[in-house]
């Protein structure tokens, strides 16, 4: 992947996710029907799971990404997982804010420490301490080691936060993989909805592709200026 010309994909991808983005938006506030019980509020949830499958993307991306530096100790893996749990981290915390606009008029509040809350607080706090842990090294093999590490196992909070809804007591809706749930919220789909759903969930695949391959340029492109300032560094102390 060259980083000095812009990819003409890049230019296809970002209009296409540009497209799905406004596409995914009308079905969601139009096209998919008004839910009976919780009403329009309800439409939230198309974004809330769109952006939850987004940030838990970028995390597993970069658990491949640090496996593969800690084989090769190619900087450029280093780069790539970096990548992803920075996006990672944006779209779990909007997750986070469009569930707690959705819990507010059907919990009553903004927050609750239940399970699935509780679990994807700690998960943006612990991936947080990833970009911290980062800043602390400044040789750039031994930090990718560190990074690398504590991304792989940081993971185990991402498949937790994903099955705590199903291995604990919580009040938070089961909607896929179970015809009832006794979370309150909850609710079965109907053939709009679930077109809206899927689509939704396309299209931030889509729009993180986009930003994932726009991340790593900007990545390497900050990797060429610390080896140019490194070597500057080296032949001004000789």
């Amino acid at each position: 992947m060259s980083s000095k010309s812009f990819p003409r994909l890049l230019i296809v991808l970002d209009i296409l996710a540009a497209v799905f983005l406004l596409t995914a938006m009308w079905m969601a506030l139009a096209y998919a029907p008004r839910e009976i019980e919780m009403g329009d509020v309800q439409r939230v949830f198309y974004f809330h799971v769109a952006t939850a499958w987004t940030g838990m993307l970028g995390y597993l991306l970069a658990v491949f990404t640090s496996i593969a530096f800690l084989r090769t100790r190619k900087l450029i893996w280093d780069v790539a997982s970096l990548a992803g749990v920075e996006i990672g981290l944006v779209f779990t915390a909007l997750c986070v804010v469009s569930g707690s606009i959705w819990a507010r008029p059907i919990w009553n509040t903004w927050w609750t420490w239940d399970p699935r809350l509780t679990t994807a607080f700690i998960m943006e706090l612990i991936y947080a301490a990833y970009l911290f842990l980062r800043r602390g090294v400044e040789d750039p093999d031994q930090r990718g080691r560190l990074s690398a590490v504590y991304a792989i196992v940081g993971f185990i909070t991402v498949p937790l936060t994903f099955l705590s809804i199903r291995i604990f007591r919580t009040i938070h809706p089961v909607i896929i993989g179970s015809a009832a749930s006794a979370g309150a919220g909850s609710f079965e789909m109907s053939t709009r909805m679930s077109q809206t759903f899927f689509f939704s969930l396309f299209t931030f695949t889509i729009l993180f592709t986009a930003f994932y391959w726009h991340r790593l340029r900007l990545g390497l492109l900050q990797q060429q200026v610390e080896a140019l300032e490194f070597q500057q560094a080296q032949e001004e102390n000789e």
